[in-house]
């Protein structure tokens, strides 16, 4: 008989302190000395207003690794390191781990030291964090783990700094280049990515304490066989295709910026909603037999404001129209965290809202790396 499965606690982190929209430059750092013409175009656009950086505001330097944010989150989870030796499994994921091998959750679990585990990394963009939380979802209802921990995090500041992007500039005035600005769909994701990491603690057993959130389902569904790469890092996009960082030569990957994450902003734009909602929640539907009135709380992962109302129009042509004082979302105040966004939102619910036994939860994350959509339903116990 297949176990139920309980997430019965959620931890976030946000490193150092919060970073305005006038600060950004200041941090990250402006390109060739000059000022982004894009970032305030963009912004405007995705109306976020904060968001933090894994970086010392003092020096300049980064304090945290990706291993060490995501260790953090999960040492959050619990009141006691005993707690912690308790986990037989461990699933950490990120879009940009700090190395290219190992994986990042064995650098995770060196971080936190506990006792010999199950280590798991799933590979992705948004999604990595939502397929991570669906192997320890799996894992527990099967029976082969008890206890484990799910963490996602990003450390994106590492790859938007801008002396990443100097040899390209250069490259670009040594060509006699009047604009040597870096071209705008790596440009764009300079404003649009923070960092952050968020971490649950999934279980056989709901809390006798408190509430737990039960995981009824994760659909994950990828379009990649219709759709080509939207967004993509270590890689150049040429006639649709991706050309993979090792077919350059070490000069023209700082000359081109190949390790920068790009986004094919008008692809994104045509696509995301009619892809990643109308297309995988339509299968759902039939799949699942839900429908909007079922749901309590709305969890979306949108990136950017502006998608606000292309998303609840995506919602209203499958026949799912969710009102708008369901939806839950802080990406004003806590930015877009890729891969931990959804736990970032969980916890903020979870820690903030007065839920009650019988609610249902809708989360809706999406990828543009080849279009890709996750769908979960929590209820509350």
């Amino acid at each position: 008989m297949a176990k139920r499965v309980f997430i019965n606690n959620i931890s976030a982190v946000l490193p150092n302190k919060k970073v305005s929209n006038s600060e950004m430059e200041t941090v990250i750092g402006k390109i060739a000395g000059k000022k982004s013409r894009a970032k305030p175009v963009i912004l405007r656009s995705n109306g976020i207003k904060s968001r933090y950086y894994g970086i010392d505001p003092e020096t300049g330097e980064f304090n945290y690794t990706n291993a060490s944010l995501a260790a953090e989150a999960v040492r959050n989870l619990f009141d006691s390191e005993a707690d912690l030796h308790a986990i037989d499994s461990l699933v950490a994921s990120t879009s940009m781990a700090d190395q290219v091998m190992p994986n990042h959750a064995v650098m995770v679990h060196g971080e936190l030291k506990n006792p010999p585990c199950e280590a798991v990394s799933t590979s992705g963009i948004c999604l990595c964090g939502i397929t991570a939380l669906k192997y320890a979802f799996l894992n527990i209802k099967s029976g082969e783990s008890k206890k484990s921990v799910v963490v996602a995090s990003e450390l994106a500041s590492g790859i938007m700094k801008s002396e990443n992007f100097e040899a390209e500039c250069e490259h670009k005035i040594s060509q006699l280049d009047a604009h040597p600005e870096i071209a705008f769909e790596k440009d764009f994701l300079r404003w649009m990515l923070s960092d952050g990491a968020g971490s649950v603690l999934v279980s056989d057993q709901a809390n006798t304490d408190g509430i737990s959130l039960e995981i009824d389902w994760i659909d994950v569904y990828s379009f990649a066989n219709e759709m080509e790469a939207c967004m993509y890092s270590g890689a150049d996009k040429k006639d649709g295709q991706l050309v993979g960082w090792m077919n350059y030569s070490a000069k023209e990957r700082e000359q081109l910026s190949i390790m920068s994450v790009k986004q094919d902003v008008k692809l994104l734009n045509e696509n995301i909603v009619r892809t990643t909602v109308e297309k995988a929640l339509s299968k759902i539907i039939n799949k699942r037999n839900i429908s909007a009135e079922d749901y309590d709380f709305f969890l979306p992962h949108y990136s950017s404001h502006y998608f606000r109302e292309r998303l609840f129009e995506g919602l209203v042509n499958v026949n799912f129209s969710i009102p708008y004082d369901k939806w839950f979302t802080n990406l004003t105040e806590k930015g877009n965290t890729g891969s931990a966004s959804i736990f970032i939102m969980l916890e903020e619910l979870f820690t903030t809202k007065e839920l009650k036994s019988g609610q249902k939860i809708l989360c809706y994350i999406p990828e543009s790396g080849r279009f890709s959509a996750a769908f979960m339903q929590l209820s509350v116990v």
